[in-house]
């Protein structure tokens, strides 16, 4: 009998996309991605929350924080899906969420990331499917914070408020509109 385990391999991504409650779900619903929190990155500032981050305090954006297998799913694939949950070209923040902390963002953990990064973003501006270049920033991983436990899965435990607010805010139209297959 082999009693060998499989060791798994995960690496972990790291994006921000405006509100994260937005973000969570998508993510949860992949195979090969796990333990995918809700949180804060993209600043040196130590012990982020909610507050401190919504206010402008910190220079943290609201982010989404995950493992991965990329025997299952590639980091491309990952910002594949991650890009068809927001408007990469809103320099701004993301729809209702106005601010630093809902700019979008890739967070690269290692230089491959970084190059996967570039590249999708340039294939597309290529692609020439919207009028204005994408303004997704790609940054260097310094730190992530879990959003509180009333944060997390919101989507899940709160499911009529969360579709009321991501219709609301114009997230939900603005997908179907331009990432309809």
């Amino acid at each position: 009998m082999n009693t060998k385990k499989k060791k798994i391999y995960t690496e972990r991504a790291t994006v921000a996309g405006g509100c994260f409650w937005c973000i969570q779900g998508p993510f949860d619903a992949e195979d090969g991605v796990s333990d995918v929190k809700v949180g804060y990155s993209g600043s040196t500032e130590k012990n982020a929350d909610y507050y401190t981050v919504a206010s402008g305090s910190t220079q943290h954006r609201e982010s989404v924080d995950m493992q991965f297998d990329p025997e299952i799913i590639s980091y491309r694939n990952i910002l594949e899906i991650f890009m068809r949950q927001i408007d990469p070209t809103d320099p701004g923040g993301q729809f209702a969420d106005r601010g630093n902390a809902y700019k979008t963002a890739i967070f690269y953990h290692t230089d491959e990331q970084k190059q996967i990064a570039e590249e999708i973003i340039a294939e597309l501006n290529t692609s020439k499917k919207f009028d204005i270049p994408i303004v997704i920033e790609i940054l260097p991983f310094t730190s992530f914070y879990a959003a509180d436990e009333s944060h997390q899965s919101y989507y899940k435990k709160h499911p009529l408020r969360y579709k009321i607010y991501k219709k609301g805010s114009g997230r939900s139209e603005y997908i179907k509109k331009t990432w309809r297959k």
